[in-house]
């Protein structure tokens, strides 16, 4: 079996912004393909985000619970935010879990970085598990309302095979924390 990589990729060949929002913006990309036709993509950018796994001393997780207006639920979560400008991921996680639960982290660890949707959107979120937690102040956000929650590992495994527990950044995160 051959190891050599077979002529996939795409080259841009024009570009047009179709939105600019706060959160995301949206384009319009015309592409070279590799059998040399054209083809037009949708791409939404996005500046990235954090999630983090926070567990308390005894082994629990902490979860937020919140209104997520495009599915139109309220969902379990890890904590989780965007990257402001300019940012370093590990600094967003930190000040993501004290903005969304309150606790500070001694121990931050990076589990890994993973695109979300990469067939139309160039977004990364950077996963993190938090250990050591110390209680300090909750600040969420002017427009999030936010709940935080604690489970035992088993709680949130039976959750998660009950499909309580459906979003795909938290699964990840919490999978590769080993909950």
């Amino acid at each position: 079996m051959s190891h050599t990589q077979p002529d996939l990729y795409e080259q841009l060949t024009s570009s047009e912004r179709l939105f600019e929002g706060k959160i995301i913006n949206l384009r319009r990309d015309e592409v070279l393909l590799p059998n040399g036709r054209t083809g037009m993509r949708e791409v939404v950018e996005h500046p990235g985000a954090v999630a983090i796994v926070p567990v308390t001393t005894d082994g629990s997780i902490i979860l937020v619970r919140q209104f997520r207006h495009p599915i139109g639920r309220i969902i379990l979560e890890v904590p989780a935010g965007k990257l402001d400008p300019g940012e370093d991921p590990a600094d967003c996680a930190v000040r993501e879990l004290a903005e969304e639960t309150g606790f500070t982290a001694n121990k931050l660890r990076k589990l890994t970085s993973m695109y979300t949707t990469p067939g139309f959107s160039n977004e990364i979120i950077h996963l993190y598990l938090a250990e050591d937690l110390i209680e300090s102040d909750k600040q969420p956000d002017d427009d999030e309302f936010i709940h935080t929650e604690v489970f035992t590992p088993e709680q949130i495994r039976k959750m998660i095979a009950s499909g309580e527990l459906c979003d795909a950044k938290s699964l990840v995160a919490l999978c590769l924390a080993g909950i």
